[in-house]
């Protein structure tokens, strides 16, 4: 997969915060040009011990759901955890891990944060620049926002406002199980995401990003013995 420029992420924090800026004002909502086929998720975790991070990213071919692909790099950064800049602390090693990736992606579904970001700029929006395909924030916790529990039934959704704007959905993949918090990441409107990530679902969590994480998992495994 082939990667933008966009800034060096080695930044201090205010440097950081100008870009995020700078870079919300580029994302846009609009439709998916086609029907996604092959659809990819990453997921990436801290290994303390040995201060790494572990990236994965898992091709599906919908709608057999089934695995064409999957890459996994281990990188280390910087930057510190400071909240609202995960993305700044992650995305060099989810990086090196969608650069390996041969498919020819059409759909990128993050575990994490889109629109649904202080700035307007998480985890998802960010990837999205960076690899420029349509790309979907679907995490398991809220970073900004309020709204109304969704109903219990499958399918269920209810708007996440912040500051008097829709940033994002807050949706029930399975019935009576926790809400999902799903928002743009770029290139790709509310409702489409919202579609995408139920169709999914064949449990509370979508299908690529849950295949993401068994394979860091099973890599966080290895390493530690």
């Amino acid at each position: 997969m082939r990667l933008q420029e966009l800034h060096a992420w080695d930044l201090p924090v205010p440097e950081a915060r100008k870009v995020q800026e700078r870079l919300a004002g580029l994302i846009q909502e609009k439709p998916l040009p086609k029907e996604p086929r092959l659809i990819a998720g990453t997921d990436v975790s801290y290994d303390a011990k040995r201060d790494r991070f572990v990236a994965g990213v898992v091709v599906l071919k919908f709608p057999e759901l089934e695995t064409v692909e999957e890459q996994i790099h281990v990188g280390k950064t910087s930057f510190p955890y400071v909240p609202g800049f995960l993305s700044f602390r992650e995305i060099p090693a989810l990086a090196g891990a969608l650069e390996k990736v041969r498919s020819k992606v059409d759909l990128l579904v993050c575990d994490g944060q889109g629109r649904s970001h202080p700035r307007r700029l998480g985890l998802a929006s960010h990837l999205g620049l960076l690899v420029q395909i349509p790309t979907i924030g679907c995490a398991k916790s809220r970073l900004v926002g309020e709204h109304k529990e969704p109903g219990k039934k499958r399918g269920s959704n209810v708007p996440l406002t912040h500051q008097g704007e829709i940033i994002g959905r807050v949706l029930r993949t399975r019935d009576g199980v926790a809400p999902l918090y799903v928002s743009v990441g770029h290139l790709v409107t509310l409702e489409e995401s919202v579609r995408w990530v139920l169709a999914l679902s064949k449990t509370r969590i979508p299908e690529p990003t849950k295949r993401a994480d068994h394979l860091v998992g099973k890599e966080m495994r290895a390493r530690s013995g």
